[in-house]
């Protein structure tokens, strides 16, 4: 088990509760049971507890317990003896099993009645504060009392290692008549509190696949979420209203979510139906075989998203990639075109400000060409619309582009130097010691990424094309023709983000909605880009190189060079 959620009825005081828990039986189980599979030398700190080749359990935690209070040589037991030959290996056994804890991925869900009343709902985060603390230094407590007591000396370095809960969520119940009669049983998020450094250990760390859409139930005919071990994260994405399920064994993926997507406020939600339905962490059996890596299924208007409960979609990208590409799906029923790509506001130091859009798929270097831009010295600000995906409409006869994400899935190798560590208290790890190790950063807030923004220069991020000249480096169309060819053909290099090798083609560069509505994208790609010659939008390919062996830094950073003197010029 690698996720273990204590909830608000057994929550946990003081070393003594601690090591009476429910949660501390279910631990020990597990570690001596991966001990005995390794046969690991630390099995000897048991011979003591064992009947034949069954630990006793109940006399380690007796043990364990008057280890608390007293230390090893005065225990009045008929064990002291053969405890005391193994004085050393009992220190590591406590040791090891303090870090198997530690490596765990820990929550506590509380309830609480969400309140718009400021006094209260800060009572209550504070009281879900002072909760978490109470547990951790509960937990810390236990292991330095024991390990004094068998070491029989103090401890040289006292280290404060985070050792109680990442993540404390605060539920209610959902409350909407919008809603199947099932959602309402599963507790609503409408609060969190994390401990930083924020750190989880995926199975996974790449994506493969296109999902699916279908009409139909799909899964619902056969499963539906219970109370006992799921919660629900009400989100906007963009400005839809999302319902996300997640299974317990996945909160590490909610969590996510946090920094990710703006929480929806429980009271808005009132009798408002669900644009889309996220269902994260289902049993593989009720998925059909091209369904194992997420579906999506049309009912009744709505959106229902499947992801399975398999080792291979225990990875972020899933989570985020399967939400935005309902959310596509719903931005082409209205007719407005999705766009897989990043918006920025850049402001220079002469007082120019520009709206920059870079389309392109995972690894084209269109967060790596905006950061190149931030360090150029006539930059004055950069603010990020949109880190992933946005949508365009036409409004009042100019293309505007809206945000989906408050915050940003990233590649840790893709950040500048220092950056992941600056920004350590707010962000969410994912594998960092892996490759394609990423890390979730809050960067803007949601107001401001529903606001409509006008684009300016529209680009596709190539980072396959070797350039050697400044004038190769930005190429703007002359034709929409032109334009709809290089943005239909979606080519990049793929860096190994997902399951993809070399140079590859996704239409439009964006296998999330607009592949599986092809036909419909198509006419609605034509008009939009025809509007942004008509109005005078820059509509081009800009060269990042980030494909290409030696040029992952300076490539974006001559992209950037480019364009700053493009829109410095002001002019072709």
């Amino acid at each position: 088990m690698r996720s273990y959620v204590i909830r608000d009825d057994i929550l946990l005081f003081n070393p003594s509760q601690v090591l009476e828990s429910r949660i501390f039986s279910y631990l020990l189980k597990e570690f001596v049971e991966i001990l005995e599979e390794k046969s690991d030398h630390l099995l000897e700190a048991l011979e003591p507890f064992k009947k034949g080749k069954n630990v006793n359990y109940r006399k380690l935690r007796e043990i364990l317990m008057l280890l608390t209070v007293k230390p090893l040589t005065k225990l009045e037991t008929s064990l002291l003896e053969s405890l005391l030959k193994r004085r050393e290996v009992l220190i590591e056994f406590v040791e090891a099993l303090y870090n198997f804890w530690r490596e765990k991925h820990r929550f506590a869900v509380k309830r609480a009645k969400y309140t718009r009343t400021m006094k209260r709902k800060l009572s209550l985060e504070y009281e879900a504060i002072r909760i978490g603390e109470n547990f951790e230094a509960s937990v810390r407590e236990l292991y330095r009392r024991i390990m004094y007591n068998l070491m029989g000396k103090p401890f040289k370095v006292m280290r404060q290692l985070p050792s109680g809960f990442q993540v404390i969520f605060l539920v209610d119940k959902l409350r909407s008549s919008k809603v199947e009669r099932w959602m309402k049983d599963i507790p609503i998020v409408w609060g969190a509190v994390l401990r930083p450094p924020v750190i989880f250990y995926t199975r996974s760390n790449k994506r493969k696949g296109i999902f699916p859409v279908k009409e139909g139930k799909g899964p619902l005919e056969h499963f539906k979420p219970s109370e006992k071990n799921w919660l629900c994260f009400p989100i906007y994405v963009g400005k839809y209203f999302f319902l996300v399920f997640v299974q317990e064994e996945f909160l590490c993926h909610g969590t996510g979510l946090l920094n990710l997507f703006e929480i929806t406020d429980p009271l808005e939600i009132g009798d408002r139906k669900p644009d889309g339905v996220v269902i994260f962490g289902i049993p593989e059996r009720f998925l059909q075989e091209d369904e194992k890596r997420g579906v999506i299924y049309r009912m009744n208007d709505t959106y229902y998203a499947f992801v399975g409960d398999s080792p291979e979609t225990d990875y972020f990208g899933y989570m985020k990639k399967i939400t935005l590409t309902v959310h596509n799906l719903k931005v082409l029923e209205e007719g407005r075109l999705p766009v897989h790509g990043a918006l920025a506001r850049v402001k220079l130091k002469s007082g120019k400000t520009v709206n920059l859009m870079f389309v392109g798929d995972s690894g084209a270097g269109k967060s790596e060409t905006l950061d190149a831009l931030e360090r150029l010295d006539e930059i004055s600000e950069i603010r990020i619309i949109a880190d992933d995906m946005a949508s365009l409409a036409i409004e009042n006869g100019k293309v505007v582009a809206y945000g989906t994400e408050i915050g940003a899935f990233v590649r840790l190798d893709d950040l500048p130097p220092g950056y992941a560590y600056h920004t350590m208290d707010r962000s969410i790890f994912m594998n960092p010691d892996q490759i394609n190790a990423r890390v979730i950063v809050p960067f803007g807030n949601y107001e401001e990424i529903i606001k409509p923004t006008p684009v300016e220069y529209f680009l596709y991020a190539n980072n396959y094309t070797y350039v050697g000249s400044e004038n190769e480096r930005l190429v703007i169309f002359k034709r929409p023709e032109e334009a709809l060819r290089v943005f239909s053909e979606g080519k990049r290099k793929a860096k190994g983000t997902t399951g993809e090798v070399g140079l590859t083609s996704s239409y439009f560069a964006n296998p999330f909605g607009a592949v599986q509505r092809r036909k419909e994208h198509e006419k609605i790609a034509e008009s939009f880009l025809k509007k942004m010659f008509e109005t005078g939008v820059r509509v081009g390919e800009i060269r990042t190189m980030l494909g290409i062996n030696g040029f992952e830094k300076e490539g974006p950073r001559l992209a950037a060079i480019s364009l700053l003197k493009m829109v410095e010029r002001g002019s072709l």
